[in-house]
């Protein structure tokens, strides 16, 4: 079985029309999981790399066994006021309205070699803002990694016109 095999799609969830590919299927079967953060640590283990980012919230559960797996340290980006300390932050729009993600100040050093994790990858809204803190922080982001990549909807393209490399380890059509 592959990993695709193992995410549930739920149609009209959380709108009418909406096709929701959910993880938790893959995240509790244990091969799944196993072979999610394998397939990422082999493609990144010959990559210099400092740091392991990921996106709140399923960016966090790809990206500490994988940061672990590549003896590296692992850096929340987290939603508006959830990080104790003193932290930066990035407006991004959403379908209705914006919100805003933080990292903190001391996260990322200048000249660090940064790999962004998340779950999913579709309009590619978070992941700029994302990518943007990252550098505004002096870090260079290596790659964008996904587990899963909505090409229709757009997001992929967004991230490689900034000059951005993104990979996903599987693709649903549609949205």
């Amino acid at each position: 079985m592959t990993i695709k095999s193992r995410i549930r799609t739920i149609p009209h969830y959380p709108h009418q029309g909406i096709m929701f590919r959910d993880i938790t299927t893959l995240l509790k079967d244990s091969v799944g999981l196993r072979a999610t953060v394998q397939e990422l640590a082999h493609r990144y283990k010959d990559m210099k790399i400092d740091k392991v980012v990921g996106i709140e919230s399923r960016g966090f559960i790809v990206g500490t066994p994988l940061a672990y797996e590549l003896g590296l340290g692992f850096v929340p980006i987290r939603k508006r006021g959830k990080l104790p300390a003193e932290t930066v932050g990035r407006d991004y729009q959403l379908e209705y309205g914006s919100d805003r993600i933080e990292i903190h100040v001391d996260a990322i050093r200048t000249g660090d070699r940064v790999l962004l994790v998340d779950d999913l990858i579709a309009t590619g809204g978070t992941a700029e803002a994302a990518v943007g803190l990252i550098e505004d922080m002096g870090g260079e982001v290596v790659e964008c990694a996904f587990v899963i990549d909505l090409p229709d909807i757009g997001g992929r393209a967004r991230l490689e016109k900034l000059g951005q490399k993104v990979f996903a380890l599987c693709e649903f059509e549609g949205d």
